[in-house]
């Protein structure tokens, strides 16, 4: 089986497909790579009820607030799982070029948490949501950062 050469990693917050590039150039959902995150409301990532502390002067009793956003969490650990995959196939030679294509908050952290070996093999960065379209759509959108073989 020939190796993919480039991959186009196309992700939001919830969800990331990754694609590569046929031999005439169209794009190819490599479709076992998929990921999909969480797609929960904050109150539905969270525990039933935040628990209790006192205050450390006189009876007072309030809810404890999380110290971080479940939701930030979520979407924080979906960008750890995709740099993840994509350093496991960079090791795997699976790809040789890399097209990142997510909305501006996911692309900040999808920055932060690549590997240093996978940022040098990033040729092109698109900070739009383009997630919910179809391959055909993706390709007009993305025609002037494409690869060419």
């Amino acid at each position: 089986m020939r190796r993919i050469e480039s991959w186009i990693v196309v992700a939001d917050a919830s969800r990331a497909r990754f694609f590569g590039l046929s031999d005439d150039g169209h794009l190819v959902s490599i479709g076992r790579q998929n990921l999909v995150g969480s797609n929960l409301r904050t109150g539905e990532i969270g525990s039933d009820r935040p628990g209790r502390v006192y205050e450390s002067v006189g009876g007072a009793r309030h809810a404890a607030e999380p110290s971080t956003d479940p939701k930030r969490h979520a979407k924080f650990e979906l960008a750890h799982e995709i740099c993840d995959l994509l350093d496991a196939e960079r090791k795997k030679q699976s790809f040789e070029r890399l097209v990142v294509v997510a909305p501006p908050q996911f692309l900040g952290d999808l920055r932060a948490l690549m590997s240093e070996h996978v940022k040098p093999l990033i040729i092109a960065e698109v900070n739009k949501d383009l997630s919910k379209l179809s391959e055909r759509e993706l390709e007009a959108q993305l025609v002037d950062v494409l690869p060419r073989h």
